[in-house]
């Protein structure tokens, strides 16, 4: 199948799904996780640019686009993906360094994937990570009333209450067209996600993942995720910290000039022992 950025999609299978992705480059491997509601199409912005020095890869997670799910799955888990995504590293890095990005919920997978593989992981990129800490009071979640908008049918509004609430108000309204056809592809994978029961991260599990870690954040992104940046900054022991100037979560699609740069400089050092 033709990618949208003039790429081809390729398959790998495993042995209970197949993943779809695309790759550009070479070099030592980057993995690029997409999040809720996106897929491979996500990294428009970041594919031509890190293809110049690495081997980009990106995955469409089990159960997004192009084999989205149209209902809810039981299945569906942080767990799942963490495992599918070891898998499917191991099929493609024949033998190369490997460097993982995870943006949002896919933040979280990357993350995961590190803690039960660090032999496997060379460096993080971990972009405005939403998961809740272990020990959190619960908090009262949006999620339910998006659920309940997509389950009366209304997926136009489920969308632009999810989309607002994790980007700010009136993103929806704003969006460009090609993101908005990427989202009502994947739309029906929250149902899915919002009976996931893995979502917490232990904290006593961070202080002995000893690799270097990126840590990037919005400007304007909610506070949801810069306490999440706060909480990994003061645990991981080798984790630094960028804030990536006039954007909120989707910070690599809104200044993706500034996000590359980030990106680039900490694979430059982390390779290289300096920055571009």
């Amino acid at each position: 199948m033709p990618h949208t950025l003039g790429l081809i999609e390729q398959t790998i299978s495993l042995p209970d799904t197949d993943i779809h992705f695309t790759e550009a480059g070479q070099g030592s491997v980057l993995l690029l996780i997409h999040g809720s509601l996106c897929d491979y199409r996500y990294w428009r912005w970041q594919i031509p640019a890190f293809s110049q020095s690495h081997a980009v890869i990106a995955p469409s997670l089990r159960g997004y686009w192009p084999r989205a799910l149209q209902r809810e799955d039981p299945g569906f888990s942080i767990q799942q993906h963490v495992e599918d995504m070891l898998r499917f590293m191991e099929r493609i890095r024949n033998g190369r360094p490997v460097h993982v990005l995870g943006h949002s919920r896919g933040a979280q997978v990357a993350l995961q994937m590190a803690l039960q593989a660090p032999q496997s992981i060379n460096g993080l990129i971990l972009a405005d990570p939403g998961f809740p800490f272990d020990g959190e009071p619960p908090v009262q979640s949006f999620r339910s009333d998006v659920a309940e908008l997509l389950r009366k049918g209304d997926t136009e509004s489920a969308l632009a209450s999810f989309v607002d609430a994790v980007n700010g108000p009136d993103t929806w309204r704003r969006m460009v067209s090609w993101f908005k056809t990427m989202v009502h592809d994947n739309a029906y994978t929250l149902l899915a996600q919002l009976q996931e029961s893995d979502r917490t991260v232990r904290r006593s599990d961070l202080p002995a993942l000893d690799k270097p870690v990126l840590l990037i954040g919005g400007a304007d992104s909610p506070e949801r995720y810069v306490s999440r940046l706060d909480g990994l900054q003061g645990i991981l022991p080798r984790a630094e910290r960028v804030t990536i100037p006039l954007a909120a979560h989707g910070m690599n699609l809104a200044n993706p000039k500034a996000f590359n740069k980030a990106v680039a400089g900490f694979l430059h050092t982390l390779e290289y022992g300096a920055p571009i």
